[in-house]
């Protein structure tokens, strides 16, 4: 790269001033500017798609790698499950008192669980209590202080 030092911007400077003249330096310079700050956005765009570019090639790689893992274990699994059937089947195989084999315990599943219908909420079940229920069956309907329950239900004096 370029290597601009403090003299070196001075002389470009200098023969700027010299070539282009004192009315219309400001001006070049205003365009210099901003040329430069569009190729260094320029740059800085470019990096970043590298990056991410890089970044994506990185993330295949990774899907890759733990897909293959999750197939080794799913093929561990699958071995597992054979050979536990297959000693499963060799232990149960003289069991059976009524005539059924292994096969007749093998098939056997439990009966699915029962429709459980859930419960309602509470509040909206005392929400939807009619007022005379509530008043009749001594629902309190709104909070009260210690102190007022007190002197609510304290005997009256004759």
């Amino acid at each position: 790269m370029l290597d601009l030092g403090i003299s070196k911007m001075a002389l470009i400077g200098a023969v700027a001033l010299i070539v282009i003249g004192p009315e219309k330096l400001p001006r070049v310079a205003r365009t210099v500017g901003t040329l430069l700050g569009k190729a260094q956005r320029y740059v800085a765009d470019v990096k970043s798609e590298v990056n991410r570019a890089m970044d994506l090639d990185e993330l295949k790689k990774m899907k890759e790698s733990v897909e293959a893992a999750g197939r080794e274990v799913e093929q561990g699994i699958h071995s597992t499950k054979a050979a536990f059937e297959s000693d499963w089947s060799e232990a149960t195989a003289g069991l059976g008192g009524d005539g059924e084999g292994a096969s007749g315990a093998s098939s056997w599943e439990p009966p699915p669980p029962q429709y459980r219908r859930p419960d309602k909420n509470w509040r909206l079940k005392r929400g939807a209590t009619p007022q005379w229920y509530k008043q009749r069956h001594g629902v309190r309907r709104q909070v009260q202080s210690g102190a007022a329950r007190v002197a609510r239900y304290r005997p009256k004096r004759p």
